[in-house]
Order: C-alpha cells, then structure tokens, then sequence
C-alpha cells in the first residue's frame, strides 16, 4: 500500500459557485432587480417575461372595444405616491407588483417614465423599434414606455407613472395624456407638487 501523509489538493468544481453577475441596462447601480422579473442582460438575445405569474384571478377591467371609443370610457381612479424623482421608478416598480399580486393581469399594465427610461425598454429597444412596439400589440405583459411616446402607448386598464425627471416640461405633456391611456386607474409615483400642477388639479 502506498500512503501518502499529503494527499493531492483537489478543488471541488462541483461546489464552486461562479460569480454570475447581471449587467443591469442603464445607471441603476442602487436598486436591485425584483425577484421574479430579471432584468435581462444584453447577452440574451430575447428575455422572457418581466415576471411569470399564476394565472389570475378576476380583476376589474374595460372591455377591449371601450379603449377605441373614449367618449364612453369613464374617467380613471387616480392614485397619488410620493416620491422623490430618484425614487419614482422603485415605487412604480413596487406599484407594479402590488397589482400583479392582488390578481391584475400583467398585459394590463402600461409603466411610463418621465425621465431616464425603465431598463427593460432600454434593453429591448436595443433590438429595434419594430420589435419593441411589437410587444406592446401582443399585450400579454407589462409594458414600459418612456413618456415622451405616450402618444403610441395603447390604452390598457392600468397606467403607472414614473415621474423621475421633468425635461423640457414632460411631465406636463405626459400626465393629462397617460390619464387617457387609463380605462381604470392611473398611479402617479413622484413629487405631489409637480404632479398636481401637470394635471392641473389637486390630487
């Protein structure tokens, strides 16, 4: 028998935990992704989903043929939370997931901003305009948008607003317009003084 008193040093590749880091779109270093909806990386040709949800429950919505008729779409509930400008877009993200838990299906919510876009319009804006509005027709998920397009937004139940920055008065284009947008309600996330004086009344 041979022994030896120093026996060969063997890494466990099995056990090795690669760093797997997640190259986020845009200079969103501070906030982390939400679980369940990865922002994807620009190595994925195609991400899925945002988020994969059971499918849910009954939840208040306009009919399809009501969105193409405004004269017979009632005005929206208006839901207000502050937030400063560097917050807005972490509490329309949270907005966000409040609704797809409660039961709201995920294509029938529009996120815009008002500032620098959302990452995932970002990154799939990246594959070209066609593409992106392409998903936005297929409405069978969350679709973000920035503010300044809100004119080719489609209507959807559920409008939330990311007011994190006013460049060139955005924001005072971009609410009055996204209120349309909503058959159901509208959330505003940003400061509650800016936002009252875009939609011209208190809120």
């Amino acid at each position: 028998m041979h022994e030896s008193a120093q026996g060969p040093r063997v890494a466990p590749a099995a056990g090795r935990t690669a760093p797997t880091p997640r190259p986020v779109p845009g200079p969103r270093s501070a906030a982390t992704p939400r679980p369940g909806r990865p922002i994807p990386g620009p190595a994925r040709p195609k991400p899925p989903a945002q988020r994969a949800h059971p499918t849910p429950g009954p939840a208040p919505a306009a009919p399809k043929g009501v969105a193409s008729h405004p004269e017979n779409r009632s005005v929206p509930q208006l839901q207000l939370i502050p937030a400063p400008a560097g917050g807005a877009l972490d509490a329309a993200e949270e907005a966000v997931d409040l609704l797809l838990d409660s039961g709201r299906a995920p294509g029938d919510i529009l996120v815009l901003t008002t500032g620098e876009q959302h990452p995932w319009a970002t990154h799939e804006l990246s594959f070209g305009e066609a593409a992106y509005w392409a998903q936005q027709d297929a409405g069978d998920d969350v679709f973000f948008a920035d503010a300044s397009a809100v004119d080719r937004a489609k209507p959807r139940p559920v409008v939330v607003v990311a007011v994190n920055g006013d460049i060139d008065g955005t924001v005072a284009r971009a609410l009055p317009l996204a209120r349309d947008r909503a058959d159901v309600l509208l959330i505003v996330c940003g400061d509650p003084q800016t936002i009252n004086s875009a939609l011209g009344a208190g809120v």
